[in-house]
């Protein structure tokens, strides 16, 4: 029988296997298994070091059988068979109970592969049960004793009811059976990037005869996949430039002019550059397609104003959504002071949130449809039903991660291929820009507007150093004493409360690292906290409250416009203050258990302070031990207020699964072996690769593999969350 790669994995392997390898690994199709690689190799000739083995969790290791026992049980009948085995620098104990055949494998002499969860009985390491495989008969293994012990075996991602060799066991029956591999490289392209037959390719990965193999393989499966992404996001690229839009062109003296004669300051290069790059792409007859990207305060938002004034001067209207009512209300009060009365009373500036009266929202809704207001700033609101655009020309999103792609597509369908401009103040190194975002033009603002008086940021290692605890709340009360106001920010609500759902707001945590408790809940809350600061001696006198994600909107927009004004000394809240909240007489953050969130989200919550003439100082106060991943995550941000160079310090330090993550939800075609840091060349090269092959040939029918390829890994469903990225 012969298999592609879409035969459903029962038809290949059978129901009951087919039923694992679905539970453990979501998998469906011969494809799926067979790109279900190894994730790393060991020699038959290798010794794994037992001693590193970790107590407590599953392990893999290749050993030879030193000594081997069979007893009577103490407590019931039966045999016990112990066996010890060895490496050569330390020992371990393999331990079966009423299976004395096992005696009869497992003689001394015999190597073979183990796995099982490490334990401890009697200060030794111990494998209770476990999983094994013998190498091959001891004729053979003499026989090819030297080729043997090279041979690269492969070891893949398990679990207790799938072990590797199992697994292994699985992908050989489906390699067996598979018939032709659609190939997305031509002969040529093979050739010129010294990679291997897609068929050949697969063979190789996973039975290796030589390092070389393993070597070859994955370079050509890592270069597939970045051609397969790269051809898809170009083709993407290419169709949004196909569409008819609205030309929107700036007119001399128009609203632009105006509105920069009025400013009071001049523009930084950078916002200057990206402001003619949108002013361009807005006169074209495609839509724009553009992300521009900056640091917290750079002036996106000044940039993003400007390109609504361009497309306001042919009567056009500009959407903004934001993620949170705060934020929204926050960006229409600085829209409206920015534009100043005359301007704002040509354009009318709407607010639509789900928060408004009735009666507001009808109000609203009707400036909206009749086209008399041509700024529109809101939330989800916007999407509604109830809200229509006389002629929507520009759609400008915030914080792009903070919305589903279905939201965004929502908006847009609003009106006839309007231009669009994502904002984002999370750099994004340019590897994975080109990789997620690679349909999309990318701007970067990396000059801060003059004035700014900087940030201090400092580690406060309270495990370590537990008196500097209190040092950080004199510091507060010092700040406030000088008339500046303080954040503090806690991962969890409450930590008293039980609930997962009670304890957790809107923080993103990043993934627990190696070395990290991922288990152990956060260690402060909001509630705690600010209950403990109105009784502390330093901190008693200050005005303190709390705000997080389950307080009703008004509440929350309460509490911030009174921190704003200037009428509350202290907020203790989650991660609700992290994007775009605005209080230029904020002076200090301080971040508690600020090695439960990621890089990008600690730069972010520094970045509400130090924003006008007042000098930031953030405080990243954290139990995490020197040496831990978690440790460097921190003291990585607390090194430098650069947060492209923090972007890449992310990468490094948690991978570009986690970076990608949210990036790519909606698509299955998540990256296997491609890495976007080791592989930016690669990525590079794909890019161009498609580039060139869509010019000659846009609908790939000179190129049957890679359209194959395409239309598998980015279907119907991947290309409509593309389109609405």
């Amino acid at each position: 029988m012969s298999f592609t790669l879409d035969t459903p994995l029962a038809e290949a392997v059978g129901v009951t296997p087919a039923k694992a390898l679905g539970r453990a690994f979501g998998m469906e199709s011969v494809g799926d298994l067979v790109t279900h690689y190894p994730r790393r190799y060991a020699k038959r000739g290798d010794l794994t070091p037992i001693l590193e083995l970790p107590v407590g969790q599953p392990a893999t290791i290749v050993a030879e059988v030193r000594k081997t026992q069979v007893r009577p049980m103490r407590q019931r009948r039966g045999k016990l068979v112990e066996v010890v085995i060895g490496d050569g620098i330390g020992e371990m104990s393999l331990t079966f109970f009423g299976q004395e055949w096992r005696a009869n494998e497992l003689v001394p002499g015999a190597r073979g592969i183990f796995s099982g969860k490490v334990g401890v009985y009697r200060e030794q390491l111990q494998f209770a049960h476990p999983e094994y495989r013998l190498f091959a008969d001891e004729a053979e293994a003499r026989e090819n004793a030297e080729r043997f012990a090279e041979i690269p075996l492969p070891i893949y991602a398990a679990t207790s009811i799938l072990p590797t060799w199992k697994i292994e066991d699985l992908v050989t029956i489906a390699l067996d059976g598979l018939g032709e591999v659609p190939d997305p490289l031509t002969a040529e392209a093979r050739q010129a990037q010294k990679a291997l037959p897609a068929r050949e390719a697969l063979q190789r990965v996973h039975r290796p005869e030589t390092d070389a193999d393993v070597h070859r393989a994955r370079h050509t499966l890592r270069l597939h996949e970045a051609f397969v992404m790269q051809t898809a996001l170009v083709q993407q690229r290419v169709a949004v430039r196909a569409l008819d839009a609205t030309p929107r062109p700036a007119r001399a003296g128009g609203l632009v002019g105006r509105f920069d004669d009025a400013l009071g300051f001049t523009l930084t290069p950078d916002q200057e550059t990206v402001g003619i790059d949108i002013a361009a792409e807005l006169a074209e007859t495609h839509p724009m397609n553009r992300l521009v990207q900056g640091e917290v305060g750079s002036g996106k938002t000044l940039v993003a104003l400007r390109a609504m004034l361009q497309v306001a001067e042919s009567g056009g209207q500009s959407a903004l959504i934001a993620p949170t009512e705060v934020l929204a209300a926050q960006h229409l009060r600085s829209i409206t002071r920015m534009l100043g009365p005359e301007l704002s009373a040509e354009l009318v500036p709407t607010l639509v949130t789900g928060s408004m009266g009735a009666a507001e929202r009808r109000r609203a809704a009707l400036r909206v449809a009749a086209g008399q207001a041509r700024i529109v700033v809101g939330t989800h609101a916007l999407l509604s039903d109830t809200t229509t655009f006389a002629d929507l020309g520009l759609v400008v999103v915030d914080e792009q991660h903070r919305f589903g792609v279905d939201q965004r597509e929502a908006l847009r369908a609003k009106g006839q291929n309007p231009h669009v401009l994502v904002l984002t103040a999370t750099p994004i190194p340019r590897t994975v820009a080109m990789t997620v975002f690679g349909d999309l033009d990318v701007s970067t603002i990396r000059t801060m507007p003059a004035g700014r008086a900087g940030i201090q940021t400092f580690v406060a290692p309270i495990a370590e150093k537990p008196g500097w605890f209190a040092r950080v709340w004199q510091r507060a009360a010092e700040e406030v004493a000088k008339g500046h106001q303080v954040f503090v920010v806690c991962a969890a609500i409450d930590t008293e409360a039980t609930t997962a759902a009670a304890r957790l707001d809107d923080v993103d945590d990043a993934p627990a690292l190696e070395g990290e408790d991922g288990a152990k809940g956060p260690r402060f809350g909001v509630l705690q906290v600010a209950d403990t600061l109105s009784r502390q001696p330093d901190t008693q006198a200050l005005r303190i409250r709390a705000l997080h994600g389950k307080l009703p909107a008004d509440d929350k927009d309460a509490v911030m416009r009174a921190f704003a004004a200037g009428e509350i000394d202290v907020v203790v809240a989650t991660t609700v203050i992290e994007v775009g909240v605005d209080v230029p007489n904020a002076s200090t953050m301080i971040i508690l258990d600020a090695d439960r969130f990621g890089v990008s989200q600690l730069h972010q919550l520094r970045g509400r302070v130090g924003r006008g003439g007042v000098p930031g100082l953030c405080l990243l106060v954290t139990e995490a031990l020197e040496g831990t991943p978690a440790r460097e995550r921190v003291e990585a941000v607390a090194a430098t207020l650069d947060g492209f160079e923090l972007a890449e310090a992310d990468l490094g330090l948690r991978g570009e699964g986690d970076v990608l993550g949210d990036a790519q939800s909606g698509t299955r075609s998540s990256l296997k072996l491609l890495r976007v840091i080791k592989d930016a060349g690669l990525i590079d090269r794909a890019r161009t690769m498609a580039i060139d092959v869509l010019r000659d040939d846009p609908q790939l029918e000179r190129h049957a593999g890679l359209r194959a390829m395409v239309a598998a890994q980015v279907g119907e469903v991947e290309r409509a969350a593309m389109r609405k990225n």
